[in-house]
C-alpha cells in the first residue's frame, strides 16, 4: 500500500506539471530578461550619441554650446544622480539584512535625488527655449534635447518604478519576488548614472570646447 501513488483529482494540479512548470520560469529568468532590455537600450542610446556626434557641431547661426551650457549646474546635477546611485547600493546592502525600514529610507532619498537632478534638467530645458535655444533652433539643440531628454524620460519612468516598488515592499515586505524587482531596478538606475556620465563628457564637457 505504500508504493501506491496518490493520484490528482480533475482540476488538481500534479507534481509533474508543478515541475515541468519551474523548469518553464528558471529562477533568474527575470534577470536574463532584464539583461537583454539594457542591451537594447544600450543601442538606442549609442545611436542617440552617434547622431550628436554628427549633428553637434551644426549651429546654423545659432547659439554653441560654449554659449548655453551652465557647466556649475550640470555639475550638480550630475552629483544629484551619482549620489542616488550611492544611495541605491545602500539600500540594497539593507536589502540583504531584510531591514524593510531602512531600505526604505535609502530608497526615498534615491527618489527625492532623482527628482534634484529632473528639476534642474527641466530648468535647463525651460531656460534654452526662454532664450530662444529649442530644439527647432539648430540640429546642434535638436540632437542635444534629443538626447538628453530621452535619458531625463528614463530618469522619470525609474523614479516612478521605484516608488511603486516602494509601496509594494510596504505592503508585501522583502518577498523574493519584491527583492527581484529592486535588483532589476537597480542595475537600471545603475545604467542611467552610466550614460549621464556619458553625456556629461561628451555633450558638455566638449561642448564647452572652442
Amino acid at each position: 500500500m505504500s508504493d501506491i501513488q496518490a493520484i490528482p483529482l480533475p482540476g488538481q494540479p500534479s507534481t509533474l506539471s508543478f515541475h515541468l512548470s519551474e523548469e518553464h520560469h528558471p529562477q533568474h529568468g527575470t534577470l536574463l530578461g532584464f539583461w537583454l532590455y539594457l542591451m537594447s537600450d544600450c543601442l538606442v542610446f549609442a545611436c542617440l550619441f552617434a547622431v550628436y556626434a554628427v549633428l553637434g557641431r551644426n549651429y546654423a547661426g545659432g547659439p554653441t554650446g560654449a554659449q548655453i551650457f551652465e557647466l556649475p549646474v550640470v555639475a550638480l546635477n550630475t552629483a544629484f544622480l551619482l549620489l542616488s546611485s550611492i544611495t541605491y547600493g545602500f539600500a540594497m546592502l539593507e536589502m540583504q539584512r531584510n531591514g524593510k525600514r531602512a531600505m526604505l529610507a535609502w530608497l526615498a532619498i534615491t527618489g527625492l535625488l532623482g527628482a534634484c537632478f529632473l528639476f534642474l534638467e527641466l530648468r535647463e530645458f525651460g531656460h534654452l527655449i526662454a532664450i530662444g535655444a529649442g530644439p527647432q533652433r539648430s540640429a546642434f539643440l535638436s540632437s542635444f534635447f534629443t538626447l538628453v531628454g530621452t535619458h531625463g524620460l528614463h530618469v522619470t519612468f525609474g523614479i516612478v518604478w521605484l516608488v511603486t516598488l516602494m509601496v509594494q515592499v510596504g505592503k508585501k515586505g522583502l518577498i523574493a519576488e519584491n527583492k527581484r524587482r529592486l535588483m532589476c531596478l537597480s542595475m537600471f538606475w545603475h545604467f542611467l548614472d552610466v550614460v549621464w556620465i556619458g553625456v556629461f563628457s561628451f555633450v558638455y564637457l566638449m561642448g564647452v570646447l572652442p
